[in-house]
């Protein structure tokens, strides 16, 4: 692990691209549908216990949260929907300003989505993979909760979601399979964001990809 991660700290939570941070230097956003993990996967790879707020009522964050890892370097929690109990015209706006920041943000690298395992591919994680392939962003993703179920079952599932995104118009994706509790697939987590937040930690060649990752 590049030891880094652990000096990540918030700074500031955005309503809108005018509210954000200076948009300069590199930053990696984490997008999730609710429940599906990416508070509790944000808190692991940083090694910190509750950086991320990990809430017991999915759907609450309704903001960009912006967490500083050095004066370049950024995370971007994403807001999550799908189980909040709010009108449908607030998750329309939700979903307005996300497409704003993944289209505009110039200092954007790349997005990590998490999803459930047991429920990949759900209609949220496709709206993020169409906005990622319009604005030619890389997109990294998670199949979180791997831990509930075997090993098998879990890459069975990884290799059918890869053959799922060989058809969209994405370039540059790949995935892999996470548990927080874990630790499963931290690693790999690490390997990704270094590339896209250009870290290299020094005297330390770039680790191989893993049997358990698939690239498009």
């Amino acid at each position: 692990m590049n030891p880094i991660y652990r000096k990540t700290h918030f700074i500031t939570s955005a309503n809108s691209l005018g509210s954000a941070p200076p948009d300069v230097g590199n930053e990696v956003a984490f997008a999730g549908r609710s429940n599906a993990g990416k508070s509790s996967a944000i808190n692991v790879i940083t090694a910190q216990k509750a950086l991320a707020r990990v809430s017991k009522t999915p759907g609450r964050t309704r903001l960009l949260n912006f967490f500083r890892i050095d004066e370049h370097k950024r995370l971007v929690d994403l807001p999550g929907y799908g189980y909040a109990a709010v009108p449908g015209v607030v998750q329309d706006t939700w979903r307005d300003f996300l497409e704003d920041y993944l289209l505009g943000r110039r200092s954007l690298r790349g997005v990590f989505l998490l999803m459930d395992i047991r429920h990949p591919l759900t209609d949220f994680d496709r709206h993020m993979i169409d906005w990622c392939a319009r604005a030619g962003l890389p997109l990294h993703m998670a199949l979180t909760k791997a831990d509930k179920l075997s090993r098998g079952a879990a890459l069975g599932v990884l290799r059918e979601v890869g053959q799922t995104l060989e058809r969209t118009a994405l370039t540059r994706i790949s995935t892999q399979i996470f548990s927080a509790p874990k630790r499963m697939g931290v690693e790999q987590a690490h390997q990704i964001l270094d590339e896209w937040l250009e870290f290299q930690p020094t005297g330390i060649p770039s680790p191989s990809i893993p049997d358990s990752e698939h690239s498009v």
